[in-house]
């Protein structure tokens, strides 16, 4: 079973709002057993919304559209479907009441404009939004069904989880799909690719394998479609097994988390303390750890040292180290991720300095140039980087080979595997 996704909405096309509705209608969908075709999205323009309800019906047998629902007059979702439909307009009683109630609850005037969102076209079957005033539609329509909901996040994550699945699960047969993802680092997609190139050429019809590239990583990703889900499982962890005893240098984990999540798990599962010393990537790796929930267990914070006056004062960094080999050397972030460590109590300490560019570089240290020290208890590492990307490409470089230099030596030192 085939869904497409069409987004309405000028704001998308022009940049000013990101489609992440799109993203979480596919994932959604995606485990509950229906393939995406294809996104669409276009303007608030009525001519363009007709070629697109036209193109997806002969390619999808799902078609969900967001967007569009609102009470003013560039909302023009609802018209456009009635004359798609060639029908006509009912006030739905259930969705007038719902729209009374909000304002009443609001304590707000209800005006004509507020009224109408309770207009539906006459073939529609009104989703209750009990989040917002537009109610969903869904529309059965021969061989396709389409449903129209509103573009506010919160409002269409609602009726999707609550409204539109029970109903798709009800009309349509939906066959299993399960996903399996490897993460890797260290190697890149095309040499990953002829690695492993007679185990993805032995995969079987059902089962599809893809390379998802990342600033120094690649997720393989795969796929495998049919109607028994646990024997899809069972069959695609053997292809799984294959793959990691193929590459097991480069597997970082074989799961579905970011890099910098599987360092954190793993530092914890062995109740290790981590911290940063960081110059060029001016706190992008300290982001990294603490955008996600739970950091705390692990991280402990550190410094962006920016100066080499602060080198000095916050992580002990000689005056003469910095003066004979400058502050982008292997013996700068060396000192750093030592005195990270001593001064701030853990056990693993991860320095950088270089040239993020656009200026700043010498012919001896061209822009790109970042040295990376990783300490443990045991042992420091380190890696001298030569990118060539801008300032933001090189700052994500530097912080994520850092995090694969982190997880190669907690590895190393604690045995992990």
């Amino acid at each position: 079973m085939l869904a497409e996704i069409i987004t309405i909405g000028d704001e998308i096309l022009i940049g000013q709002i990101v489609d992440t509705n799109s993203a979480w209608i596919a994932r959604i969908l995606n485990d509950n057993g229906v393939q995406i075709k294809q996104v669409t999205s276009v303007s608030d323009n009525k001519e363009h919304i007709l070629e697109a309800l036209e193109a997806a019906s002969r390619r999808a047998d799902l078609i969900i559209i967001t967007g569009g629902l609102g009470p003013t007059k560039d909302d023009i979702t609802k018209k456009t479907l009635a004359e798609y439909f060639g029908v006509g307009f009912r006030r739905d009683a259930d969705a007038l009441d719902n729209v009374k109630r909000i304002f009443a609850k609001s304590n707000r005037p209800l005006l004509a404009i507020n009224e109408q969102q309770a207009d539906v076209p006459e073939n529609a079957l009104v989703l209750q939004n009990q989040n917002g005033t537009a109610p969903g539609m869904w529309f059965n329509a021969g061989k396709q069904v389409y449903v129209s909901l509103p573009g506010v996040p919160f409002e269409m994550m609602y009726l999707i989880e609550e409204e539109v699945l029970p109903k798709v699960r009800e009309h349509f047969e939906l066959s299993a799909i399960v996903h399996h993802t490897i993460l890797t680092a260290g190697l890149g997609e095309s040499f990953l690719a002829e690695a492993i190139a007679d185990i993805e050429d032995a995969l079987p019809a059902h089962i599809h394998l893809a390379y998802l590239p990342k600033l120094g990583q690649v997720r393989l990703r795969l796929s495998a479609y049919g109607a028994d889900k646990d024997a899809l499982a069972s069959e695609v962890q053997e292809h799984v097994l294959k793959i990691i005893s193929r590459i097991p240098e480069y597997v970082i984990i074989s799961e579905d988390i970011p890099l910098e999540v599987a360092a954190l798990n793993l530092l914890q599962q062995k109740n290790l303390k981590l911290t940063v010393a960081e110059s060029c990537s001016g706190g992008y790796l300290s982001h990294l750890f603490t955008q996600h929930s739970g950091a705390s267990n692990v991280f402990l914070g550190g410094a962006v040292t920016y100066s080499n006056d602060l080198k000095q004062k916050v992580l002990n960094v000689q005056e003469s180290t910095l003066m004979n080999h400058g502050a982008v050397s292997e013996e700068t972030v060396i000192e750093m991720a030592a005195g990270a460590n001593k001064n701030f109590g853990s056990d693993y300490a991860i320095a950088i300095s270089g040239v993020a560019g656009p200026g700043g570089g010498t012919d001896e240290k061209p822009v790109g140039t970042v040295w990376v020290a990783v300490a443990g208890k045991k042992k420091t590492i380190t890696h001298k980087y030569s990118f060539s990307g801008r300032r933001t490409q090189n700052i994500e470089r530097s912080a994520i080979n850092s995090i694969v230099l982190l997880l190669k030596l907690v590895r190393e030192e604690h045995a992990y595997c």
